[in-house]
């Protein structure tokens, strides 16, 4: 779970639901192997991706309230790299 006690909050109510799951085809938090050719992609898409849907992802990662910031934190935070 994210430190930021609000960031958690939200990994736990949107993000979990599919990158938790094996069988959700998302992502896993935390497998960066997983995450390596998406996070090449570049911030700029990983944060198109969340905000507009991709795939099987929905628009706004079922997070209708979250700033950019709070994406760009919870994608940091599910796949272990830190974006500028």
């Amino acid at each position: 779970m994210p430190a930021d006690a609000a960031l958690a909050q939200v990994y736990d109510s949107s993000c979990k639901l599919c990158h938790a799951n094996p069988g959700a085809g998302a992502p896993l938090t935390g497998d960066t192997n997983a995450w390596a050719p998406r996070v090449a992609q570049g911030a700029d898409t990983l944060l198109d991706h969340a905000i507009n849907g991709y795939n099987g992802m929905p628009p706004m990662g079922l997070c209708m309230h979250c700033s950019e910031e709070q994406f760009m934190a919870l994608i940091a935070f599910m796949s272990g790299q830190q974006f500028q």
